[in-house]
């Protein structure tokens, strides 16, 4: 059964590097922002269960992501924008920490709730710009 498992596990990591090196600039963003928003369900599992390991593990993988989401804005082309999502990527990145520090699984929600506002922007903007794409399409081979 081991083998199974690790056969499987397997054939997962490597489907999700796939997925990674075919994705688009704006479908990478996606994926940092569901795999932030999954760490961060877990560590808030963790908590409940009073596993700290596992939530300090799971907190510092969010901050990562949203560190990397943070140092990866154009800062420059973004305008106001980016200004503004820095400051709540910092903002995000010191609720975390104060999460961690206090067993605070509140905090953990507030955070979730404003990447989950992020995330819901960025796929809506995406579905926009599928259908942008598309109805330029069939309107040329119309």
């Amino acid at each position: 059964m081991a083998t199974s498992y690790n056969s499987m596990l397997h054939q997962y990591q490597q489907a999700s590097a796939s997925a990674v090196f075919t994705a688009s600039p704006h479908k990478l963003i996606e994926m940092c922002l569901a795999g932030a928003l999954e760490r961060i369900a877990i560590a808030r599992g963790a908590i409940a269960r009073g596993d700290s390991a596992e939530k300090a593990r799971r907190i510092s993988a969010s901050v990562a992501i949203v560190e990397h989401l943070r140092v990866s804005l154009d800062k420059a082309a973004g305008g106001e924008l980016a200004a503004n999502l820095d400051r709540l990527y910092d903002y995000i990145v010191r609720r975390l920490a104060q999460a961690n520090a206090g067993n605070d699984a509140s905090l953990l929600d507030e955070v979730a709730e404003l990447l989950g506002q992020i995330k819901s922007g960025w796929d809506s903007l995406a579905s926009h710009e599928v259908r942008a794409v598309t109805t330029r399409a069939l309107g040329a081979a119309a």
